[in-house]
């Protein structure tokens, strides 16, 4: 009887431990995870210093040299901006009310063809080549929308062969309206697949190189998930990888 008691005592303790241990760790996360959304909103003050001062140096005669290097500056503030954004997109997401969005009616595959034509002065050394399918009413935030083909391109050229092309397809169907991005390159475990969507998570391939896949991916699932969608993948060695992001088409207006 006294072991019994013994034992049981030991398993009350070691359960508390285990409540608290998770308490302070939860404390820990929420802490970390509000210091990466009041530094990222106070980097945002220096670097729009640095942006307006390079729109400033487009105004005066440039050498060829020194325009290279102006080029320089502009593509590395618009991606430290672009991380900014999700950095503070998952600070909302994980600690605030989520990430937000202000639906209107939009022409889906103008946003998209947009969106691609910005991507191509991004990464002018890659194919990007949008293919539109279907027509109907769009119901979305334009700039989330540009904001998840930004990151699902991103991803796509980080982790496909380097002479790749990305095929970026919109496109309605009876239900759903949808954006697709494929790459050629390796494919991704099938095991790791659910936990892509996670923030920083690395996949390692079978040839044991590991890959980040960041934000990036964390952002976009939010994104859809705000406009009531969701988000998948395929990939194969023979056909590539293709994210798919899919959310309803607005209800059809009735007559009165």
């Amino acid at each position: 009887m006294q072991q019994q008691m013994t034992v049981q005592s030991e398993l009350t303790s070691a359960r508390n431990r285990l409540r608290l241990a998770h308490a302070e760790a939860e404390i820990r996360a929420i802490f970390a995870e509000q210091m990466i959304g009041i530094v990222s909103h106070d980097l945002r003050n220096p670097l729009a210093a640095i942006k307006m001062a390079a729109g400033l140096l487009e105004r005066t005669p440039l050498e060829s040299r020194q325009e290279r290097i102006l080029g320089h500056i502009n593509h590395s503030t618009d991606r430290a901006d672009r991380m900014i954004v999700d950095l503070l997109d998952f600070t909302h997401a994980r600690v605030g009310s989520g990430i937000t969005v202000v639906p209107q009616p939009v022409d889906f595959h103008a946003v998209v063809a947009r969106g691609v034509e910005e991507l191509r002065q991004v990464f002018p050394d890659r194919v990007l080549t949008h293919r539109s399918e279907g027509q109907g009413a769009c119901s979305a935030d334009p700039d989330r929308l540009l904001q998840m083909l930004g990151n699902l391109v991103s991803n796509a050229i980080n982790y496909g062969t380097d002479d790749g092309e990305v095929l970026i397809t919109s496109s309605f169907d009876t239900w759903m309206i949808k954006l697709s991005v494929h790459n050629v390159g390796e494919p991704i475990p099938m095991e790791k697949v659910d936990d892509l969507y996670e923030p920083v998570v690395r996949v390692v391939s079978d040839s044991d190189e590991t890959r980040t896949v960041g934000l990036g991916l964390f952002i976009v699932r939010e994104i859809v998930r705000a406009h009531l969608g969701d988000v998948t993948v395929r990939s194969s060695a023979e056909e590539g990888t293709t994210f798919t992001v899919a959310f309803p088409r607005p209800p059809a207006k009735t007559e009165v």
